[in-house]
């Protein structure tokens, strides 16, 4: 389940709203093989937070980059070949998961520390068993357990679980506190999802597209809904894998303006912000969908629901998008809020195997972050 930019607190530019499909007063000519790409700022009556969050690439502390570890924060801290990396070593794991075959065990004798200030079935049971099946022990720290930043700072936090633990992830509400982690932590700190973005879930997105497509580079994927942490996330990957992205969301919901600009201006892929899903969709190979109101947003269920008309993904948009389009989305869906039961239900639904594909992608993001 994702969240929305507008649950942050301000301090940085507004979020902008973006048209691509729209006459526009700036263009960028020829990104790679894609011939236009429009990017019209305009100011938004949304804020977003900004602290640390757009300055580049993470810096991984000296010392894991010594010893061979890193953090996963942002896809973008990440080269493409660390990417592909990723992925293929995901698809390694997992046949070997699937196989039934229990003798690989990279993690053995290692403990991971389970931060939820957010509760998650699909986050804490995909961890969890993924670390165990490769022979580690997760210990999970729920919201009263630590209530970091209240009972104690997050930076002792991450100098305490450091010395007990070989890596730390953290599922949070505020990126500021995935940074700090990361800053103070002596360990490799995973990002299972903060209110700017969510990063695990992408890669596991791009490792379902793979299997089912048999590609992602060049493929079209088309969000409808909310500009929320996991579209920061697509744009994030966009910026280091060309493909084709496209976010269809209500005016005043568009995703983070300096996130869009800095995926535009990677030059990577092609990238397109819209108001209209039905023209968005058309040609999609990869139509997905979140929820409209996330955790922490349910007092805005019912404005967000006005606010959202004529986003649902239906039967009549997926046919716009054509017999050889997939549906996905991250989970839990709101089943005849912004997808109709029909469309999850249906044969070009992968929203099962995408699922699943999390505790795949997580391992090997693991596996890359403690340098096994």
């Amino acid at each position: 389940m994702a969240t929305s930019v507008a649950s942050l607190h301000p301090c940085s530019p507004e979020s902008a709203s973006f048209s691509s499909f729209s006459s526009v007063s700036l263009s960028r000519e020829s990104f790679g093989r894609f011939s236009r790409i429009h990017w019209p700022p305009q100011t938004s009556r949304r804020q977003i937070l900004c602290q640390a969050l757009h300055t580049g690439s993470l810096s991984f502390d000296l010392k894991k980059e010594k010893a061979g570890l890193k953090d996963f924060i942002h896809i973008s801290d990440f080269d493409k070949a660390t990417i592909l990396r990723i992925l293929d070593r995901a698809k390694e794991v997992k046949a070997v998961i699937k196989s039934g075959d229990r003798t690989f065990l990279p993690f053995k004798g290692k403990t991971m520390a389970m931060i939820f200030a957010k509760p998650s079935m699909r986050t804490r049971v995909s961890f969890e068993t993924g670390f165990y099946l490769l022979g580690g022990h997760a210990v999970y720290l729920g919201p009263n357990d630590i209530q970091m930043g209240k009972r104690e700072e997050t930076r002792d936090v991450a100098r305490v679980l450091s010395r007990y633990n070989d890596i730390i992830m953290a599922r949070v509400f505020a990126h500021q506190d995935i940074l700090d982690l990361a800053k103070y932590s002596s360990v490799p700190v995973i990002n299972g999802l903060t209110d700017y973005n969510h990063p695990c879930q992408i890669i596991a997105d791009a490792l379902t597209i793979i299997e089912h497509l048999g590609y992602l580079e060049g493929a079209k994927v088309v969000y409808v809904g909310d500009g929320n942490n996991i579209v920061h996330s697509w744009l994030m990957l966009a910026s280091v894998i060309p493909f084709h992205f496209v976010c269809a969301c209500p005016s005043g919901f568009e995703p983070d303006a300096s996130t869009t600009k800095k995926a535009i201006e990677a030059g990577i892929s092609k990238i397109e912000i819209t108001n209209d899903p039905r023209e968005a969709v058309k040609g999609a190979d990869i139509v997905y969908s979140d929820v409209w109101a996330s955790m922490g947003q349910k007092e805005e269920a019912e404005y967000r629901r006005k606010a959202f008309q004529g986003f649902q993904v239906d039967e009549e948009l997926m046919n716009i998008a054509g017999e050889n389009a997939y549906f996905m989305h991250c989970l839990p869906a709101e089943r005849g809020v912004e997808v109709t039961n029909g469309v999850v239900e249906a044969s070009n639904s992968i929203v099962f195997p995408q699922a699943e594909n999390r505790m795949h992608a997580q391992n090997a993001i693991m596996l890359e972050a403690l340098g096994l």
